[in-house]
């Protein structure tokens, strides 16, 4: 380390200077400049030059966690999801993740346009009465057009409250059409702990419920659906059924905490 003179010198350096040298660090680098001083914090923590990172290492989290939540700062989603890329092969731990630690986020497209976001705080949620790991969300009647709801995909994150960690439960998932809904699954990895679901596969379910209605366009009566209500679960494929409440945060700590 510098002698304190020299790293005192180095903290007085110029913002454009820094700015100009932060472009061509790595971001393990990033993190450890940003501990020099308040300035060098804050130039480098800057979302222009975090952005292409983020972009780069995890683009589908920097792209949905930024549409419910602008306000987030690009080294601290890198952050986020570099942690949770290297949760995965942690040891269990006792369970002491909570439903109101969490807040769930969903993002519904369709031709690559976003029809709507929703994010959802754990302690607003109500537990399934049969104590397994599903929850309704109700949602305030978005208009799905006929066309729209063939080419639905979904992206579902969970987070963890504090904005200090992320786990990609679903990413751009198409669905299948139902009468009065679409239902959206994907394949969960294995965390290398919870052991009563190592066996088992599991996945992440979603499901869109919408009420069809007649809508007058002109001249013309089209038939329009109306979202209202967001469902979603972890279910374990060889036991066919959902995971209990417990299972489900312990399976999300690993990734999360």
């Amino acid at each position: 380390m510098p002698p304190f003179s020299k790293r005192s010198s180095m903290s007085k350096l110029p913002w454009q200077v820094l700015d100009l040298v932060s472009n061509h660090l790595d971001p393990k680098t990033l993190a450890t400049a940003c501990c020099i001083s308040k300035t060098w914090f804050t130039c480098i923590s800057s979302d222009h030059i975090w952005q292409p990172i983020c972009t780069t290492h995890f683009p589908s989290l920097s792209y949905n966690l930024k549409l419910v939540n602008p306000a987030l700062p690009y080294y601290r989603l890198y952050a986020m999801a570099s942690a949770a890329a290297k949760s995965r092969s942690r040891t269990p731990s006792k369970l002491s993740l909570a439903l109101h630690d969490l807040i769930f986020t969903v993002n519904v497209f369709s031709h690559n346009k976003v029809l709507f976001s929703l994010e959802k705080p754990g302690d607003e949620l109500v537990m399934d009465n049969n104590g397994v790991f599903k929850f309704d969300i109700d949602v305030d009647n978005n208009e799905l057009e006929p066309a729209a709801s063939e080419s639905v995909s979904v992206t579902w994150n969970v987070v963890l409250k504090g904005w200090r960690g992320v786990f990609n439960m679903m990413e751009s998932c198409k669905g299948k059409r139902g009468v009065d809904d679409c239902w959206f699954s994907e394949e969960l990895p294995l965390p290398g702990c919870c052991s009563s679901l190592v066996d088992s596969g599991m996945v992440a379910e979603l499901r869109l419920v919408f009420t069809e209605e007649s809508k007058t366009g002109g001249n013309n009566l089209d038939h329009v659906g109306r979202i209202n209500k967001v469902s979603v679960g972890m279910f374990s494929t060889a036991k066919l059924r959902y995971v209990g409440v417990d299972d489900g945060f312990r399976y999300l700590q690993h990734f999360l905490c």
